[in-house]
């Protein structure tokens, strides 16, 4: 069973659990997976993709495992690891991917929670405190290597993810987590980044201050 272990009392408002946002330490938890009891401080030191499905055996779920799956590797290569949950049993997991190893020929490598008790969902806001399980929403984490959640996303249960969006994201998230650059709109890596904005007056309108002073790129090194 998943067991929450440092539920954070700033996630706690007036009327109670609120959802997790940008800035949020991410709460620790224990559980079992398709790879063994893992526990999410273990993968301090690197980024975490953490993401909820509505359910195993279902179409859009399959598409992105096996979307997710096959790239794999350019996940790794930002040294950051997939970590995938819902509140089916970790035997209805296990047969699901190997269905999937079996029908389409994609081995699923990275861990997939068990949540029956939806204790992890319910953590994380992945599941609404009144639901009944956890088809509404599909949500993804996107966690520092200090365990801080530096981005979040939610689809409904109908639109699969795009996991190339999942990646860039993720490219994104690294490029400027040291607050030296910015990255604009449909950013890749290797393409022009922004210089945070004057902060002043003087900066921004100054004899000197170029007029573009809002919106100065440069090339990304």
């Amino acid at each position: 069973m998943a067991m929450i272990q440092n539920a954070d009392a700033a996630h706690v408002g007036a009327t109670g659990p609120r959802p997790l946002r940008i800035g949020d330490t991410a709460p620790n938890f224990h559980a079992r997976t398709t790879r063994g009891e893992v526990s999410l401080d273990q993968y301090r030191g690197r980024w975490v993709v953490f993401f909820s499905h509505p359910a195993d055996f279902t179409p859009v779920c399959t598409s992105e495992f096996i979307a997710l799956a096959k790239a794999m590797p350019q996940f790794e290569a930002l040294d950051a690891v997939l970590l995938g949950l819902s509140v089916d049993s970790l035997y209805s997991h296990i047969a699901w991917l190997r269905a999937i190893r079996e029908l389409f020929g994609v081995e699923i490598r990275f861990p997939v929670i068990e949540d029956p008790s939806m204790a992890v969902g319910r953590a994380y806001g992945m599941i609404d405190d009144d639901a009944a399980d956890a088809s509404a929403v599909r949500a993804t984490y996107f966690i520092d290597p200090d365990g801080v959640i530096r981005g979040v996303t939610w689809y409904p249960m109908t639109i699969g993810r795009s996991i190339d969006e999942m990646i860039r994201m993720l490219a994104a998230l690294k490029r400027s987590a040291d607050g030296s650059v910015l990255t604009p709109a449909g950013w890749q890596p290797g393409n022009d980044v922004l210089v945070p904005p004057a902060q002043t007056a003087e900066t921004a309108i100054g004899e000197n201050a170029p007029a573009d002073w809002f919106h100065q790129t440069q090339p990304d090194r």
